[in-house]
């Protein structure tokens, strides 16, 4: 019998790419999103058809209301930055960082993956080709998986819990060719942070921008096509 693992997938590039290699390690597959009242809801059309074009694949999508908290551009109407220059994207914080959100994420999929007997779990974060976001750091993950390992029925009966995070030293160019490697329909993805309202990207965005990048220098055409 395969293992199980949870994956969290936003229906962006880099969860989409995540799920396709845990299905490429033989793992039985739990994908998790979040309606979390974020403006961009339209990725969670777009994790459904990722899931679903994935044979076999679980998916479970949990609300929890951060615009209740607000405190970001991504659940709040504060505007969300257009047209920044790769060092203006890493030199801060941005407002798009939503407070704890993997935190927040992170702890539901563990909630999941104990209830499933499951004790993998992964995460498309990415260290290199992003906006500057404390908790996508190798650090932060280990301390989390630390935490889970001591938080959990399963973790102190000795039934460890691992954070797989195969894309945390990957440029978004490497992430894209891996994806294509293993089949990945990026087609089907969303990562625009402010899209029109008929849901096409903004082009503008830092997710947007890095999105661009990374097919650019990929050497490959992003199936999807900026503009309203």
């Amino acid at each position: 019998m395969a293992p199980k693992a949870v994956i969290l997938l936003s229906g962006g590039l880099d969860s989409t790419t995540t799920l396709a290699i845990a299905r490429s390690e033989g793992y039985d597959l739990y994908a998790i999103s979040f309606n979390y009242g974020q403006r961009h809801r339209v990725e969670l059309n777009a994790a459904k058809g990722v899931a679903e074009a994935t044979g076999g694949c679980n998916h479970l999508i949990v609300d929890v209301n951060l615009r209740q908290i607000g405190a970001s551009a991504l659940t709040s109407e504060q505007e969300v930055p257009k047209g920044r220059s790769m060092e203006e994207m890493s030199a801060e914080i941005p407002v798009t960082y939503v407070p704890a959100r993997n935190t927040v994420f992170l702890s539901l999929a563990l909630a999941w993956a104990e209830a499933l007997e499951a004790r993998d779990i992964f995460i498309g974060v990415n260290a290199l080709d992003y906006s500057g976001y404390p908790d996508c750091r190798p650090e932060y993950i280990e301390a989390f998986t630390k935490t889970a390992n001591l938080a959990t029925r399963a973790g102190v009966q000795g039934k460890g819990f691992r954070i797989h995070t195969p894309l945390i030293s990957m440029t978004k160019a490497q992430i894209i060719r891996k994806g294509l490697e293993l089949g990945v329909d990026y087609s089907l993805t969303h990562s625009c942070y402010d899209p029109f309202p008929n849901g096409k990207p903004c082009g503008r965005c830092d997710s947007c921008l890095l999105r661009q990048k990374g097919f650019e220098e990929a050497g490959v055409k992003d199936p999807i096509v900026s503009g309203s």
